[in-house]
């Protein structure tokens, strides 16, 4: 295996986990994207005949099976190990896909929908750990933010795909974008055979050999001697060993315990609100009504602006996934947060004015701020989306808390797209001047709560919860800029400090 080889190439290494990374996320954004077009498709809207009721529930059941993942999946994903659990989703996502291009009728399609969104919530909870666990401290701020900044990658494909299929007479129109789903989640699951386990698992496992070359392979080209490497290694045989030893256990029920895994679970629940109440879910499921209610009633322009719309918030994301280790998580939160408030205003207003109209500036005016709102909210909060949560999570909460947050971002996707088509029928504009004051509570919570983690390794940010375990040695960033830990290694498992032997015991971790 490529990681577990000697002398290995850091690069190649880091390519195929950004590959893992940016495939995974192609997968999940063609999902959700899909709907969005398919929605669009009188061929699939007349075939299921589908009323209020069912549009809202097709278009949000995937939501309920990707929050049911988040009730034991964790669980799975500490037992089996990050690696495992990632195939095992990609099973999971198959079978839906398979049923939901075969379905007859519309509850056999809501059946299939709700299986591949337990495959997804499986996938937005193992992918983010096990990435997040396994990528060196310059890439992971990088690696996680291509996880949803890939996101409209697939979302361009379904939208492209399903502009191409608009103008078949059968239910191929449907059906052809549905299975070639299954085509990118096989390819989503090809290079894990050349990609290593977490080795904070292994760790925790007593596995620290291989943990060790793993580590070796990401930082230093399989160099086990290397300053950077066994500061790493020391990094997280002391927290995990400090995390048996203070008595945390992995359990979901570990989050309730201390004012600090409190702090953490709440900053966590603040990423799934802001991520899926913003107002964005409303374009991302619904843009076909936002258009009608803007005045632009064409399927074959909405199609085509659904597919403009996927590229510039891509290049928007990608804008954010690279500032964020300079700009910071929160300034360019924040920034994002402003952003959305004030065009979801203006969105609203425009739409107001000149929905009913035949003003075509006005109209066009309207969908220009729906684009510069997609385009606030993809450069802070896509690549925050799967970033922020595992990194203030430590490790033996890791996956629970994962769990919690994929639980709790889908119950609220959930709850976004059932609600909104009743409240854009009943209110229309009005709805987004809600969801804009709403907007506006989310930038004092994030100035007020947030705290920074960029520059630290995940054991590191323990720090700023209180772990003291490693405070008064050099941080990693110090080491790699040529500050001298003074570590060495024995026998592949202790790593020495100056005059004291710190050793993380397979007996305790």
């Amino acid at each position: 295996m490529a990681f577990l080889k000697a002398g290995s190439s850091s690069t190649v290494n880091l390519a195929l986990l950004l590959w893992c990374s940016s495939i995974l996320s192609t997968v999940l954004g063609y999902d959700a994207s899909v709907m969005s077009g398919l929605n669009i498709l009188p061929s699939y809207t007349d075939y299921f005949h589908l009323n209020t009721a069912t549009f809202a529930l097709q278009s949000s059941i995937g939501w309920a099976g990707t929050a049911a993942a988040g009730i034991f999946y964790g669980q799975i994903t500490d037992w089996l190990g990050r690696k495992k659990a990632m195939w095992m989703s990609a099973v999971i996502t198959l079978v839906g896909v398979i049923l939901q291009a075969a379905a007859q009728n519309v509850g056999m399609f809501m059946t299939a929908r709700f299986i591949v969104g337990l495959g997804n919530g499986a996938v937005y909870l193992c992918g983010p750990v096990y990435l997040a666990e396994t990528l060196t401290l310059e890439w992971r701020g990088v690696g996680l933010g291509i996880f949803m900044a890939f996101f409209y990658v697939g979302g361009l494909l379904a939208a492209g795909i399903t502009y191409g299929t608009a103008s078949m007479s059968s239910t191929w129109a449907w059906r052809l974008p549905s299975a070639l789903q299954g085509v990118l989640t096989i390819i989503s699951v090809v290079v894990l055979p050349l990609l290593p386990e977490s080795p904070r698992w292994l760790i925790y496992r007593g596995r620290h050999e291989e943990a060790l070359s793993i580590i070796a392979a990401t930082y230093a080209n399989g160099n086990r001697e290397n300053p950077v490497v066994l500061t790493t290694y020391k990094e997280i045989c002391d927290t995990l060993e400090h995390e048996v030893d203070d008595g945390q256990h992995l359990s979901p029920f570990e989050l309730l315990k201390g004012k600090q895994n409190l702090r953490r679970l709440m900053l966590c629940v603040s990423v799934a609100v802001i991520t899926m109440v913003s107002g964005n879910n409303i374009i991302s499921f619904y843009l076909g009504i936002m258009l009608d209610n803007a005045g632009i009633t064409n399927t074959t322009t909405q199609l085509q602006i659904n597919i403009i719309l996927n590229a510039w918030c891509l290049l928007c994301a990608l804008a954010g996934t690279f500032s964020l280790d300079k700009a910071g998580r929160k300034p360019l939160a924040i920034a994002s947060c402003v952003a959305m408030t004030i065009f979801i205003f203006l969105v609203g207003a425009l739409t107001k004015v000149y929905g009913s109209s035949s003003n075509q500036s006005g109209i066009y005016g309207t969908v220009a701020l729906i684009f510069l709102f997609q385009g606030a909210y993809s450069v802070a909060w896509t690549p925050l989306a799967m970033l922020y949560p595992p990194e203030v999570l430590n490790y033996s909460v890791r996956s629970s808390g994962m769990g919690v947050y994929t639980f709790l971002t889908n119950g609220f996707g959930l709850m976004v797209t059932m609600s909104f088509p009743y409240a854009l029928d009943a209110i229309g504009w009005k709805t987004y001047m809600i969801n804009g004051a709403w907007d506006v509570l989310q930038i004092v919570f994030v100035a007020v709560f947030w705290v920074e983690t960029k520059g630290r390794t995940l054991e590191e940010i323990d720090a700023i919860f209180g772990a003291s375990h490693i405070m008064g040695v050099p941080q990693l960033r110090e080491v790699m800029e040529g500050v001298e830990p003074g570590l060495t290694l024995r026998d592949g498992k202790e790593v020495v400090a100056a005059e004291t032997s710190l050793t993380a015991s397979p007996s305790k971790v």
